[in-house]
């Protein structure tokens, strides 16, 4: 028995009780749904023991469980036996909803016996809302009222954690910095006359901004408060003629503040947009899946649209564009190194996943202008490298050796840039089905690379272009094939993505969006090609007709990223002659653009693994 976690439950429902609450629910985000969350807000492990990146802990007065994905099956498994909690594994035709289990504990005794809800038999299912974006909390509440109408209502509290978690991490107080004009291309004043126009023309007269990335954007700042990600745990109020930046002032430096008043930006400590919220009488534009309950409900005229910043800050300007090039360009250097040393050093023993990552990040370390990895490096070996997001551990770290393959996905947070790139590397011998395989995604990702498609395209209707080959053999991947990048932000950055699945966004020039195909082969191997791309105006072969082409204009995808993909274990008979050209061509300007950069003996290293193949 977990004592630890049994405590805390029963502290957490010992709260409910005074709170007239019958069930609490605690997922793992925190109020601006980043993908990556400060310790302040990892209530969801705290509670439950289970510390994967994803999962929703559920607790009644008499019952526990936590949902999570098939990546986290056996981990959480192992993490919550001899706990309260039992695990609904997410994705299973048997495993309940949330909605749907709550309704099936459901208790008439608890409400009234347990709990001073005064209620009579309804149960108060509890969340706090700043943790909950409205989407989410609607979605709930529907889902709830159709199960069982009368019986459940859907509280927003505060949070309990304040209270029950004694030794609670503070929200993190990391200096807050400048970026650069020369790297962010376009003035504050220049976008907040953006947003703002685009604010009114859906009908409001403010916007709260409380993705992190998107204050980050907006105000040409950047910070250390969440892993991987150069930003700061903020709000941002934008009027027709005040903008306000809600955060601890303890993180701004005389300079910031110096530049935040120049550009006639009003700070504030960061608790106080709920009181300011509610003190306005205008209307004020909310994004429901981006923005928290408590935001909304502070609200007195709440405009439902999407936030301006989304969709601006996904269309890169021309010194951004540069800079990812720039990045691109230190990172190939990086890979490069990183993938000879690897090569010649893997056979002489003595290396493991872990020892491997390590080294990557010290090659990317001696690039100029860089600030960390962009994520935790995916370095997988063997078996390991079906798991799609594994990242090695103290605890599942493997000798790593000269047979089979090496999956690394890995990316850098440069000043002028954001990198993101997987490259599998062949070890030594391997089998027919670990050939095809690397054949078949290497097909699919040049079919995408090498789109061509007109005005108005959405990435799912490109993404069959990268699964139709490995479709032929019987072979899928469950995730999506593409997302956007940031520009020295998030390297997941939305909406436009590739994806089996609609995602209501197309592609235009100057979005930047990755390409990265995979086949996992549980228990045996994995691989994966990725490169980040550019979409361009398209280069169009001549039309025989008079006329013309019609329904365009048409666009294509540049290659931003930089690095061979090894050659080696190419099946040539599997590629069409087309693709063959145009793999061939990447692969010389790759060798083109780093070799200058390159000493004699890398130099010679790259220029025998892009050497054309047939």
């Amino acid at each position: 028995m977990n004592t630890t976690i049994s405590q805390r439950v029963e502290a957490l429902r010992q709260w409910m009780r005074e709170k007239g609450i019958h069930v609490f629910i605690t997922p793992s985000t925190d109020p601006h749904s980043g993908e990556y969350v400060p310790n302040h807000w990892h209530s969801r492990e705290w509670i439950s023991g289970f510390n994967g990146s994803a999962g929703t802990a559920v607790v009644t007065l008499t019952h526990a469980a936590l949902w999570t994905d098939n990546r986290y099956f056996l981990a959480a498994a192992e993490q919550l036996e001899g706990t309260p909690f039992e695990l609904m594994k997410l994705g299973l035709e048997d495993t309940p909803t949330i909605a749907q289990w709550i309704t099936s504990k459901y208790n008439p005794s608890a409400s009234s016996g347990q709990a001073s809800s005064g209620q009579g038999s309804q149960w108060k299912v509890g969340i706090d809302g700043t943790c909950f974006t409205a989407a989410e909390a609607k979605a709930l509440e529907q889902e709830l009222s159709i199960l069982h109408s009368s019986l459940f209502t859907l509280h927003s509290s505060e949070d309990p954690y304040d209270e029950i978690w004694t030794d609670r991490p503070p929200i993190p107080a990391n200096p807050v910095e400048l970026h650069p004009l020369k790297y962010a291309g376009e003035d504050v004043a220049s976008k907040l006359r953006r947003i703002r126009q685009a604010t009114a023309e859906q009908g409001a007269q403010a916007v709260v901004i409380s993705m992190l990335d998107e204050v980050a954007w907006t105000l040409n700042l950047r910070g250390t408060d969440v892993d991987y990600n150069p930003v700061f745990v903020s709000y941002l109020l934008v009027g027709m003629d005040f903008a306000t930046l809600y955060i601890n002032q303890e993180k701004l430096t005389e300079e910031v503040k110096a530049y935040l008043l120049q550009e006639k930006v009003e700070v504030k400590d960061y608790g106080l947009i709920f009181d300011d919220l509610r003190q306005l009488t205008q209307p004020v534009l909310v994004q429901p899946d981006k923005t928290n309950v408590s935001v909304v409900q502070s609200l007195r005229q709440a405009v439902e649209g999407n936030c301006p910043v989304s969709t601006m800050k996904i269309m890169k300007n021309e010194t951004e564009i540069r800079g990812y090039r720039s990045a691109m360009l230190k990172d190939g250097i990086a890979m490069v190194k990183w993938m000879k040393w690897a090569l010649e050093t893997i056979p002489q023993g003595n290396q493991t996943e872990l020892t491997l990552s390590a080294q990557l990040e010290a090659f990317r370390r001696e690039q100029p202008l860089f600030r960390g990895v962009s994520f935790e490096t995916i370095m997988g070996y063997g078996a390991h490298a079906a798991i799609v997001h594994y990242e090695p551990s103290p605890e599942t770290d493997i000798p790593v050796e000269p047979r089979g393959l090496l999956l690394c996905d890995s990316g850098g947070q440069y000043l002028d840039g954001t990198t993101d790139i997987t490259r599998t590397l062949p070890l030594g011998e391997l089998t027919w089905e670990e050939r095809r395989d690397y054949t078949l995604v290497l097909r699919g990702w040049i079919n995408l690379a090498r789109a061509v498609f007109p005005r108005g395209t959405y990435g799912t209707q490109l993404d069959a272009l990268a699964r139709e080959p490995m479709w032929k053999y019987g072979i899928n991947y469950l995730h999506g094939t593409g997302h956007g990048v940031g520009s020295y932000l998030c390297v997941h950055e939305g909406p436009h993505q590739f994806r089996m699945n609609y995602m209501p966004q197309p592609l235009v020039p100057t979005m930047t969006i990755t390409d990265e195909p995979g086949i996992y082969i549980a228990g045996s191997h994995g691989v994966r090609h990725e490169n980040t791309m550019l979409v361009v105006e398209a280069k169009l072969r001549e039309c025989d007709n008079s006329e013309g082409l019609t329904f365009g204009p048409y666009y294509q995808f540049e290659q931003l990223t930089l690095c061979p993909i090894l050659t080696s274990p190419i099946v040539c008979s599997l590629l069409q002659p087309e693709e063959l050209d145009w793999f061939n061509s990447y692969q010389q300007m790759v060798y083109d653009r780093l070799a200058p950069h390159l000493d004699e003996p890398h130099r010679s290293w790259l220029r025998q693994q892009t050497l054309p193949i047939k």
